[in-house]
């Protein structure tokens, strides 16, 4: 089983991870981000899926045009993990690749 991160580690994790929040009670972490397109935002959830896929450690998210709305949480653990923040630095590199 994957261990949870403390309030101090996730506070710590939150810093290197530009854009994302704690949400729900600090059981999860929350990003929105907006493309210049459709195009765009499709794109950049393909790359953010096949990490995802590799690592077997998929967000809830939700796309509406140009925004894509990412949740991370590690749902068996029922909370917060380094598997949550790894996906959000990997997920905040692609967006940056893609000029945001």
């Amino acid at each position: 089983m994957v261990s949870l991160l403390s309030a101090e580690d996730r506070k710590a994790a939150l810093a290197t991870i530009p854009g994302w929040a704690e949400v729900e009670a600090g059981k999860a972490l929350s990003r929105t981000f907006v493309f210049k397109d459709f195009n765009a935002a499709f794109g950049f959830m393909t790359r953010a899926a096949l990490v995802a896929e590799k690592h077997d450690h998929h967000p809830d998210w939700r796309n509406v045009y140009k925004t894509v709305e990412v949740t991370l949480s590690t749902h068996d653990a029922g909370g917060v993990s380094a598997r949550d923040i790894a996906l959000a630095k990997a997920m905040n590199a692609i967006a940056t690749s893609l000029g945001i």
